[in-house]
Parts: structure tokens; C-alpha cells; sequence
């Protein structure tokens, strides 16, 4: 059965370096701004980036993801749009605080959570589920009646959760999709075969040398 051509390519490109990155402190919606290791590795992105020759760059409204999608804006003189749909997770009673204080007040609930459930997160946060089902709509929304090249500038859990629901993975496997380092990305494509059209996933956590995962889900 061989692949047709694929007429849209999407982008999944997360925010630089934050200092609660570095500390390990969950972010989730806490708008934190990129530090200047982050706003170093986003030059150095948007200049591979900008080589795929994106129709349109899509960004969460946290400042981090704004931020970084302005350096590849930069370069290909394309408007930023801004959607908060694909923003982080709400990360409920856990956000500010270092992993090793999540599991000292939620011990049972963060390593459940850590290992793949879909139990709020920090309590009164976000389920995974919740998170893959608004971030996919979104997307969705953007890709309508588009053919070409969509860089979504958004966060690091948003992004597995989003591989996990789009590529129909089961949610207890989520987990085992790597994370994404920062200014690092992952690469869709909506390929047709035969039967019909289904989404393919051409590169994952690229852009750069091999690099520890840091950040987002604070789980180090």
C-alpha cells in the first residue's frame, strides 16, 4: 500500500527554556518567561525552521510560546496568530512547585499521574484527556480547508498529549512517547494511502543534538 503525498504538515514546536524549566517547577498556565538560555536556543531554531518554509506559525497565548514563535516570525515575516487552545496543562494545586514538593503533598496522586493516569493534575487541574481533547480541536480548527506548512508553538505536555490522541495510541501508552526538549519539536504529516487519510509522524523531539528533557511535567 503506498503513501500518496501529503498536503499538510504540521509543526510542533515548544517554547525555549524557562528558569521553573531549569528548577523543575510545573509551569502549566503560570506565564513564565523564556531565560536567556531559552531565548538563545529559539534563534537557533527559528534558522532551521524557517528552511521548511512555513505558510503560518499558530501560538499558545503564554508569553513562553509567544515569545518563541516571534524568533521564527522574525525571520519569515509571517503574523503570529494566537491561540490559547493549545496552551499547557492546568496544573491545579501543583503549579509553582518543584516536583520533589508535589510528591511530598500528593505522593499517590503525582506518581499515578506521573505514570500516565488520567487523574487531574495537582487536583483541580486538567486531566491528560482534557488537555489532548481542547489542544486537538484547536488544531483541528487551524488545518480546515488548509493545505501547506502550520508551525503550532505550544508546551511540552500539550504536545504528548496531542501525539497520544491524534495517533490513537491507548492513554495508559502515552507515557512512552519521549518528551520534547526544549525548542525542540515534533512533525506531523496528514498522509493520504488507499483506504483514506491518516496522520504520520515524521520526526519527533528534532532540531538539535540529543539534549536532556527538562521542564513542563517537572517529573525529573
Amino acid at each position: 500500500m503506498s503513501k500518496l503525498e501529503s498536503n499538510v504538515r504540521i509543526v510542533l514546536w515548544r517554547h525555549g527554556q524557562t528558569d521553573w524549566n531549569v528548577e523543575n517547577r510545573f509551569q502549566g498556565h503560570s506565564d513564565i518567561p523564556l531565560n536567556k538560555v531559552g531565548e538563545y536556543q529559539v534563534v537557533a531554531a527559528a534558522k532551521v525552521l524557517a528552511a521548511l518554509k512555513p505558510d503560518r506559525i499558530v501560538s499558545s497565548d503564554l508569553i513562553r510560546a509567544q515569545k518563541t514563535a516571534a524568533a521564527l516570525a522574525e525571520l519569515t515575516n509571517i503574523k503570529v496568530e494566537i491561540n490559547p487552545g493549545i496552551r499547557e496543562t492546568n496544573g491545579g494545586l501543583w503549579e509553582g512547585k518543584t516536583a520533589t514538593e508535589n510528591r511530598s503533598t500528593h505522593g499517590e496522586l503525582f506518581a499515578s499521574w506521573y505514570e500516565g493516569g488520567d487523574e487531574p493534575a495537582g487536583e483541580i487541574g486538567e486531566r491528560r484527556s482534557d488537555v489532548a481533547k481542547r489542544a486537538v480541536a484547536a488544531i483541528e480548527k487551524e488545518i480546515k480547508d488548509f493545505s501547506g506548512t502550520i508551525v503550532f508553538v505550544t508546551h511540552g505536555g500539550t504536545v504528548r498529549s496531542v501525539l497520544g490522541s491524534i495517533l490513537n495510541l491507548p492513554i495508559e501508552q502515552w507515557g512512552i512517547i519521549g518528551g520534547l526538549s526544549n525548542a525542540c519539536w515534533s512533525v506531523l504529516e496528514l498522509t493520504k494511502l488507499h483506504t483514506g487519510s491518516r496522520w504520520y509522524l515524521a520526526e519527533h523531539n528534532a532540531g538539535s543534538l540529543p539534549e536532556p528533557v527538562i521542564g513542563d511535567d517537572a517529573v525529573n
